[in-house]
């Protein structure tokens, strides 16, 4: 089933950004969209999507993902919802009201057009999921159901227990298997991408590793889609799965594409806290946990090694019903995170390390009853014991901030194509949706809106253009970029050291999160720019990569893409600093109210930070792209 796009834009000046898809979509007649060839890098939601609609419009598609199947790409971990502004619960949602709590979410650090669209869209996607068989939970009578989540006052999150992401995923998975029968589609599991090529300006192929075979393979097409996801593990220990990584993204970044606001990244609030430096991941515990779980602390410090149950309600301190009353413990998740931060930081931490606040069920098995819980979460409990030990509807979660999602990306304008024509960006790769901060459920809609509906139309636009210029994968660019390939495989085999690519990994990690995680100052910022550097000399001097390049060598696709995490962090370092505001999940301690609110600048800062490269060990170039607000008014956000 191919998404519609009806989406209008409101009157005003903002309609002239808007362009007629519907048009640009007839601009490739039908018979002549079989000689196009589209590369789609990754397999997600919003590749998968974007593979499948494209195959099913008659398109050549070649679909690569470093995954033995797309269906394990890292969307099925996406476990709470996805939003859409329907209003069945009759409680006053909107399209408006979707777009207003998105922008005032993300702390007006994003476009208003693209996320009117955004907004707009949901409910096509929701029409379009449930057509593909996706199993939303559903009330007695059998309407959808829907519950809430942080940041929004109505209920507008649909869902599939605590597997919305695997329940999406496998939706459009069928679809792209169906064009992969049909013959539009092709797919290429277990292959990484290296580099992007440029052939006179454009972006037309890209440079391949095989994981299993190590075989470099060159790909011509007439446009190249990026959907690999974000880089949020850069800070080592994370929510994402481990093969997360910004080596696409960041080789484009190197070819000439914009990255954007690579600082904003987002910490989420519920996560299964550390338990030790053994690990290599963390756990997300879903936020639509908070729509029945209540979050507190002690109120003092002596009582913080207590067994929860032997501390009476009285000492008890639920302090995001008492810091945010109007939206308690669905406040969103920049200040949820903080405000554990602050708690944590005063002594009142609970667990081994005092780095843990309680997420506590007992009112809501008392008011609902267990089975009702269970119904809701049940598979979210099952992941908590068989990790901590512990029974969830007996005691209290123990949760704590991590690195989750990342609003930075490549530059994209409103077609989603980046600054180098023929890239297109779509979902967590580009920026362009989340500003400074994502809602929760909004990754999902971003990645199925991008994929099924804005992407197909205005991909045509420049494909138009493009009729009979798909240059030859033995073309002189496509050769040099191969050798570039394989010059940084050698340097990296070569090197020979003693210590591993994770050890790197580990140290960049606890350096990123101590002054560039969940705050940062200037002195820290300028600290790491200082450090980061010198960890990468090491790194080029010291690291040891066993095996070779010419089979099956994990330690080596780990070393590139840490390779590329150790130039990628001091980016990420320089944009904080030179965004000398607190806005969103970019919190500046420097810049706070007397109750630890953010404080933004729109004088100076009211703007999307783009960064060019300008060369190996050269600083980046910054261009701002200001953001006019025509439709929403600039206000301190308040969640009070």
């Amino acid at each position: 089933m191919i998404g519609r796009f009806d989406a209008k834009i409101p009157p005003g000046p903002l309609a002239q950004k808007w362009r007629n898809h519907r048009d640009h979509s007839r601009l490739v007649s039908p018979n002549n969209r079989r000689k196009f060839e589209i590369i789609v890098v990754g397999s997600g939601l919003a590749g998968g999507s974007a593979a499948a609609t494209l195959g099913e419009l008659g398109y050549r598609v070649r679909c690569f993902c470093f995954q033995d199947s797309a269906r394990r790409a890292h969307s099925i971990a996406a476990q709470g919802g996805i939003n859409a502004a329907k209003n069945y619960q009759n409680d006053g949602d909107s399209v408006y009201r979707l777009f207003h709590d998105t922008i005032k979410g993300g702390d007006f650090r994003s476009r208003e057009a693209n996320v009117y669209r955004l907004a707009e869209i949901s409910n096509n996607i929701i029409d379009q999921c449930v057509a593909q068989g996706v199993p939303f939970a559903r009330e007695y009578g059998g309407l959808l159901a829907n519950r809430s989540f942080g940041g929004a006052q109505v209920s507008r999150t649909f869902y599939a227990r605590g597997q919305t992401g695997q329940q999406l995923l496998l939706g459009c998975y069928q679809a792209l298997c169906r064009q992969i029968a049909a013959g539009t589609a092709q797919m290429f599991p277990q292959t990484e991408m290296l580099d992007l090529v440029i052939v006179e300006g454009h972006a037309k192929g890209i440079v391949t590793r095989n994981l299993c075979s190590g075989k470099i393979e060159r790909h011509a097409a007439d446009a190249v889609v990026l959907a690999t996801g974000g880089y949020g593990n850069v800070f080592y220990l994370s929510t994402n799965a481990r093969g997360c990584n910004v080596t696409a993204t960041y080789r484009a970044f190197k070819r000439g594409a914009l990255f954007a606001n690579p600082a904003f990244t987002q910490i989420h609030p519920t996560c299964i806290p550390v338990s030790g430096e053994y690990q290599s991941k963390l756990t997300l515990m879903s936020e639509s946990l908070r729509n029945d779980g209540r979050v507190w602390v002690p109120k003092r410090k002596e009582d913080r090694n207590k067994a929860p149950g032997e501390i009476p309600e009285s000492d008890r301190d639920y302090y995001l019903e008492r810091k945010y009353p109007s939206y308690g413990n669905l406040s969103p998740r920049d200040i949820s995170s903080r405000a554990a931060k602050e708690v944590c930081d005063e002594g009142r931490g609970v667990g081994p390390g005092g780095r843990g606040v309680y997420l506590d069920f007992a009112d809501a098995i008392k008011r609902l009853g267990e089975h009702t819980i269970r119904e809701r979460y049940g598979n979210l409990f099952e992941v908590y014991e068989k990790i901590t030990g512990e029974d969830a509807y007996k005691v209290p979660m123990r949760i704590y901030p991590a690195v989750h999602y990342t609003m930075g990306g490549l530059w994209v304008d409103y077609d989603l194509m980046s600054n180098v024509p023929g890239l297109f960006v779509i979902g967590e790769a580009n920026f362009s949706d989340h500003g400074a901060n994502r809602l929760g459920a909004s990754a999902l809609m971003q990645g199925l809106a991008d994929g099924y509906f804005v992407l197909p139309n205005t991909l045509p636009n420049y494909l138009a253009g493009q009729m009979g210029k798909r240059p030859s994968p033995d073309s002189q660019e496509f050769r040099e970029s191969e050798k570039d390939v394989r010059a940084r495989i050698e340097k990296l085999l070569n090197v020979n050291g003693t210590r591993s690519v994770d050890s790197f990994h580990r140290e960049l990690g606890l350096l990123l999160w101590d002054k560039c995680g969940m705050s940062r100052h200037e002195k820290g910022l300028r600290e790491a720019l200082k450090k980061i550097p010198e960890l990468r000399e090491q790194f080029w001097h010291e690291v040891r990569v066993p095996g070779d390049g010419d089979d099956f060598n994990q330690s080596l696709e780990r070393a590139g893409r840490v390779a590329d995490f150790l130039e990628f962090a001091e980016l990420m370092c320089i944009d904080a600093l030179e965004r000398d505001e607190s806005a969103g999940a970019h919190f500046r301690e420097e810049h706070q109210t007397a109750d630890g609110e953010a404080v933004r600048d729109d004088e100076n800062h009211a703007a999307v930070f783009a960064w060019e490269f300008q060369g190996d060990g050269k600083p980046p170039m910054l261009h701002r792209e200001p953001l006019n607000f025509e439709t929403v008014h600039l206000t301190q956000r308040s969640y009070k």
